[in-house]
């Protein structure tokens, strides 16, 4: 595992990895959860859902649809989903969208996650039985995973959730994203390492102290050591997310 991500070759995957890919040159990464057959389940906002299968005609009666949005030529299944739900099946092709292949890394020692020079690619916590976590993602899969939120259920929410079953207390804090523990913890960092430049007066020091507090801030909030998380059986998952379970036309 290098410092920044963890490239992986597709004939690499086994079922239940989490994998992610990079969109809009690096800005910021995709999750999903691995569960054979060139097949992932992954979230994404209701939203652009809508908007990328607009075209596509669907019938009203229909207990699921497939997401065209993708227009797969190869599995007729890609894009599959219940109605108002942001979890849908896809191919490797196109949640990868010609981008690389990477995998999250499960419980990573401290000093490991330490030197992750980016969030989102690594947790402390330990992961579950591959099978545990495929049963999480198909169960998502017919049952949803409640409103996607950018700070606070996002992708990586929910592949942490399938590899860990672990669901955060707070619900006015960040989520298990160290993705978006990275968007947060950023500015916090130089907010307050700011006044060390009073103290510091080498530009390099100031940028080491920097760094450093950014990596604490991340560290703070990753899932496995965080003391706010509960394991939720992901039967009771849309009670424990203060959602009803999709209706079954």
């Amino acid at each position: 595992m290098n410092l920044i991500t963890n490239k992986v070759d597709r004939d690499e995957l086994k079922p239940g990895d989490h994998i992610y890919t990079y969109r809009a040159v690096f800005a910021y990464s995709h999750h999903g959860v691995f569960v054979g057959g060139c097949k992932l389940v992954h979230f994404k906002p209701e939203q652009s859902l809508k908007a990328s299968s607009s075209s596509s005609s669907s019938s009203s009666t229909a207990s699921s649809e497939v997401n065209n949005d993708s227009s797969c030529p190869t599995y007729p299944d890609c894009g599959f989903k219940q109605p108002n739900s942001g979890v849908l099946l896809s191919c490797l092709d196109c949640f990868l969208k010609n981008g690389t292949l990477y995998r999250f890394t499960y419980g990573v020692s401290s000093s490991m996650f330490l030197t992750r020079l980016r969030g989102g690619t690594c947790t402390t916590a330990p992961s579950d039985p591959f099978q545990t976590v495929v049963h999480r993602a198909m169960h998502l899969l017919q049952n949803g995973f409640g409103n996607y939120d950018v700070f606070q259920n996002n992708c990586e929410d929910f592949a942490l959730y399938c590899k860990t079953g672990l669901l955060i207390l707070d619900k006015n804090g960040v989520g298990r994203s160290g993705q978006a523990s990275s968007i947060l913890g950023a500015p916090l960092a130089a907010l307050l390492s700011s006044p060390l430049t009073l103290l510091i007066p080498n530009p390099v020091g100031v940028a080491m102290v920097t760094a450093g507090m950014y990596c604490m801030s991340r560290y703070a909030t990753d899932i496995g050591v965080r003391t706010d998380v509960i394991k939720v059986p992901v039967e009771d998952l849309a009670l424990n997310l203060g959602i009803k379970t999709l209706k079954k036309w």
